[in-house]
């Protein structure tokens, strides 16, 4: 049945506009559910070939330091609720993290929340959404994310944040994210019930179980983006002596162990870098490094080589028709890159519905 012209005008126009975008993996939920996102923006411009190929939106490549509210709210023109979603770099939390800084150093690593605080100010979305590390919401060691929440509050949004284990929204990983939600339509925001329950987690097979077989160095003939980093001897022997499955490097002989690993103090790591990842469960968290076999636990459960670009794309919920770059320059380091900063695309959509839904009800009291 067709909607009325009265229907019609009663319904919320929404804009959203992605700060921080990278390739697109949130703009992309959200597109999914849809919400109308207007614009990604980000340093990177190598992340517009992806962003704008996959999603019915523009890419603007800024600083953020340099784009202004004015800017903002020109994307924002015709909106009757505004939506203001970002992932702020992670990185400065991580290296805070690490060590004590002094409050001035602290403040200048912490400028992409601040910078995210003062376009909140003075536009006044109706909605926010930041997806971010979970240690953000520790105030003991970020104070920013308690400033970040307290503004928002002293503007009268409603907050909710929460730590999330992805899985438990289909993604195939063991990745922990911290999801903020705010608004100023009402005090009932907040993320929706998980999707799947632990027996129904997605498991790395159900992921990538289906892929062609790779040797290390090689290109898939039909997808470029399968392709799988080259060892060097040395990483050829350690992850052939890897126990397949789930297998790590404490079953190494001494003469494989990287000497800075062989001291006291490295055998701890030696659990899960070098490791392989296993069928049956969710995948170790996806980093930008996810190509190289010391980095992390990223050794391909059956196959001796780390997981390939495409591997990591699915295990990011990304679609196989999701292009990150024409097909004859993807390469490993930007495409690396891209996938692994990216917001998993099944975890979008998990936001998108919560706002989707947060939306609705709000439109529906005011027609009442």
């Amino acid at each position: 049945m067709k909607k009325s012209k009265k229907q019609v005008r009663d319904e919320p126009i929404v804009k959203v506009v992605d700060l921080y975008c990278g390739i697109g993996g949130l703009t992309h939920g959200l597109m999914l559910e849809g919400l109308e996102v207007v614009a990604g923006i980000d340093n990177d411009g190598s992340c517009k070939y992806g962003f704008e190929k996959n999603n019915r939106s523009k890419f603007l490549r800024r600083e953020i330091s340099r784009f202004t509210a004015k800017e903002l709210r020109r994307l924002f023109r015709g909106a009757t609720v505004k939506v203001l979603v970002g992932c702020a770099p992670c990185q400065p939390y991580s290296s805070l993290n690490r060590r004590k800084l002094p409050t001035k150093e602290a403040r200048r690593r912490s400028y992409p929340m601040y910078r995210f605080m003062t376009l909140i100010k003075r536009v006044k979305p109706e909605i926010v959404s930041m997806e971010n590390v979970p240690d953000l919401s520790d105030a003991r060691k970020y104070p920013v994310f308690q400033e970040f929440v307290e503004t928002l509050r002293s503007l009268g949004y409603s907050v909710f944040f929460k730590r999330v284990d992805t899985s438990r929204f289909g993604v195939p990983q063991k990745r922990t994210r911290l999801v903020l939600l705010a608004s100023r339509l009402g005090d009932d925001i907040a993320l929706i019930p998980e999707t799947h329950a632990a027996e129904d987690i997605v498991t790395l097979r159900d992921a990538i179980g289906a892929l062609p077989r790779l040797k290390d160095g090689e290109v898939d003939a039909s997808d470029p983006l399968h392709r799988a980093s080259k060892l060097n001897e040395i990483n050829r022997r350690r992850i052939a002596a890897t126990p397949r499955n789930g297998g790590s490097a404490t079953s190494w002989a001494r003469n494989l162990v990287p000497k800075c690993y062989r001291r006291k103090s490295g055998r701890s790591y030696m659990v899960s870098v070098y490791g392989r990842m296993r069928w049956g469960a969710p995948a170790s968290t996806i980093t930008t490094q996810f190509m190289t076999l010391g980095t992390g636990r990223f050794g391909h459960p059956s196959q001796n080589r780390a997981i390939s670009l495409r591997e990591a794309a699915k295990l990011q919920t990304f679609p196989d028709y999701y292009q990150f770059a024409p097909n004859n320059e993807v390469t490993i380091k930007h495409t690396a890159r891209h996938i692994g900063n990216a917001v998993p695309v099944v975890l979008g959509r998990a936001i998108g519905k919560s706002i989707k839904k947060h939306i609705r009800r709000h439109s529906q009291d005011r027609r009442k």
